[in-house]
């Protein structure tokens, strides 16, 4: 497999997305050229594009889809991104209804990643893209088959899934210390230095 990042190997090693078709849903050109380069770096060798929600549409109804990864602003006056997820789960196409989908949106607030999370999308990843991240993002997404949900209100991936942490080998970020505590540094503190800590202080101003 070819990567643009050599530092991509390890993860890369994981998948294999040759064989996979993925569907890159993606208004701007040029955009499109970066995010179909970044999974061509991968060794993706099938990418179906979209520019709009109509074309996201017909796309998943003509053939079946490994991976979507989807812009959350679409075309000015169209449904988004958001909608076009929460549009596909509750579709009833079989197999594309249960494609993990990635949110791309270079506002990623607090409200936009609960509006991700509650479309039915696996995850939200921030523009511009870091091909590590998109990469961690989806081998996260292969060792983790999350159970689907569907009741009145939401139908997609498990949401309570953050209580299982990563996958092992996959940290939340590039500086994340690890799960295992290592041996103690240095001699235990005695009961007098604990209380002292604890003791409230006079703040000086």
């Amino acid at each position: 497999m070819s990567f643009v990042d050599p530092s991509l190997a390890n993860l890369g090693s994981r998948i294999d997305l040759r064989k996979a078709t993925i569907l890159l849903v993606e208004p701007n050109n040029q955009a499109m050229d970066v995010l179909a380069s970044i999974f061509l770096g991968f060794g993706a060798t099938h990418c179906l594009k979209a520019t709009s929600f109509e074309e996201a549409q017909q796309a998943v109804h003509g053939a079946p889809v490994d991976l979507i990864a989807c812009e959350a602003t679409l075309q000015p006056d169209q449904p988004d991104g958001y909608e076009f997820v929460s549009w596909l789960r509750r579709s009833g196409l079989e197999p594309n209804a249960f494609a993990p989908v990635l949110l791309l949106s270079s506002h990623t607030s607090s409200r936009n990643v609960s509006r991700a999370r509650d479309c039915g999308a696996h995850f939200m990843v921030t523009k511009p893209l870091a091909p590590a991240v998109l990469l961690q993002r989806i081998v996260w997404i292969a060792q983790h088959n999350r159970t689907f949900v569907s009741c009145d209100v939401y139908t997609g991936p498990d949401r309570r899934f953050q209580n299982l942490g990563p996958p092992d080998g996959v940290g939340r970020r590039h500086n994340d210390l690890p799960a295992e505590v290592g041996a103690v540094a240095g001699a235990n503190m005695d009961q007098d230095e604990i209380d002292s800590l604890l003791t409230p202080k006079k703040v000086v101003r």
